[in-house]
């Protein structure tokens, strides 16, 4: 597998140096108005997927520079932790949909909003999968898709946080 990601190496420290500077930005732009965020009933939960979403980016595509990696193991790393993320992603949907005080529009609407979040996380499953099952090449495209999906999905997120928090 280290033949296949160096080919990938370029791609992976543009996106590891790009998703952390912006992680950070949200960070510091949530943090401004903290006491806000907190004493809304959905935007913690937002808050909290939005940076858990960017936080998985960097890790799948910081561990993907790890020399002499076998992909199994790999592949096993983003699939735990694709899971871990998945429960904030379950968490702010239910939370968002337990919330009486918002319009949640109609079904489709509300399924087109959950798949902003949910879309990134099962393309890194699916990558994950591949990698496990040797498609190396397909596993890597699926992450290099996610991961960009996720930074999308994430900063969508916190747009609505820091917007909420201005209403």
């Amino acid at each position: 597998m280290t033949e296949a990601l160096d080919e990938w190496s370029e791609f992976n420290v543009a996106m590891v140096g790009a998703t952390a500077a912006l992680a950070g930005l949200l960070i510091v732009a949530m943090s401004v108005n903290i006491g806000t965020i907190l004493k809304s009933a959905t935007l913690p939960a937002r808050a909290a997927v939005g940076i858990a979403t960017l936080v998985l980016a960097i890790a799948v595509t910081g561990l993907a520079l790890a020399p002499e990696q076998p992909s199994a193991v790999y592949g096993g790393v983003v699939l735990v932790l694709t899971l871990l993320v998945g429960g904030f992603q379950v968490h702010a949907i239910r939370v968002i949909r337990a919330d009486s005080s918002e319009h949640h529009g109609t079904p489709a609407q509300q399924l087109a909003k959950s798949i902003v979040g949910t879309l990134p996380l099962g393309l890194y499953l699916a990558g994950a999968i591949a990698l496990l099952a040797g498609a190396v090449v397909v596993g890597l495209w699926l992450l290099a898709v996610a991961t960009i999906l996720a930074i999308a999905a994430a900063i969508l997120y916190s747009w609505v946080v820091l917007i909420e928090v201005l209403r």
